[in-house]
């Protein structure tokens, strides 16, 4: 068994980076550009979705403040990796919803990922689902058309979240991972975009994918992370 994999060791791995994560996010001093489009869809409460790349997962926590912002669950995958994420996200105030983007044809998960489409369905009513729209498996900064498909379904808006650290470590993942460390800068930058009526989900993905790449490129911008 993979150590990860030990539900003991876990859990302490799991409360032991969101002390770090916490302390990191407290430390930072953090630029934000466009949170008025972020604060306009918190007063209006109810469903949103909220789109960033695999890499920033570990960061975009720190994008969300609790005392006013929509009451949010993050999309996690149904790998044991992901039972760790799982964790560490629920310490950081985030329940999880699990979910799968299996390829075609592996039964499992399509049947994990159809109880998580009704799942979000049901969170976007009342509040927002936070996912990474290129994971759990990449490519890197590639959007798919699960996010486009779920704002057409929900006529959810969506909030595209760009968000950066320097220093950071970044991990010899498939994403290159970033885990911010403490006394840096950061810097949230958000956009909006809504489901174009009448439109192709691949032609909107590919949109999408500009759109997030923006926000993302524009917040390493701010902090110099290369």
């Amino acid at each position: 068994m993979r150590p990860l994999h030990n539900p003991v060791i876990q859990a302490i791995l799991a409360w032991i980076i969101a002390v770090w994560l916490r302390f990191c996010f407290a430390t930072i001093r953090w630029t934000r550009e466009n949170e008025h489009l972020a604060e306009e869809v918190w007063a209006q409460g109810g469903g949103v979705l909220v789109a960033f790349w695999h890499c920033r997962g570990p960061l975009s926590a720190a994008s969300w403040p609790q005392d006013r912002a929509t009451p949010a669950k993050a999309l996690v995958s149904l790998s044991r990796d992901g039972q760790f994420m799982t964790r560490a996200i629920g310490h950081l105030g985030f329940p999880a919803i699990r979910g799968s983007s299996a390829k075609k044809g592996d039964g499992a998960g399509e049947r994990g990922g159809a109880i998580a489409v009704r799942e979000i369905l049901r969170q976007l009513k009342v509040g927002g689902v936070a996912l990474s729209p290129d994971g759990p498996r990449g490519p890197a900064n590639q959007m798919g058309q699960g996010l486009p498909v779920m704002a057409k379904l929900s006529g959810a808006p969506v909030l595209m979240l760009g968000i950066s650290c320097y220093p950071a470590f970044r991990l010899k993942t498939w994403d290159r991972n970033i885990i911010p460390r403490p006394f840096g800068r950061g810097a949230i930058v958000w956009d909006r975009v809504d489901y174009p009526k009448g439109a192709d989900p691949e032609q909107v993905a590919l949109d999408w994918t500009a759109r997030l790449n923006a926000v993302e490129a524009r917040a390493d911008a701010i902090t110099g992370l290369t």
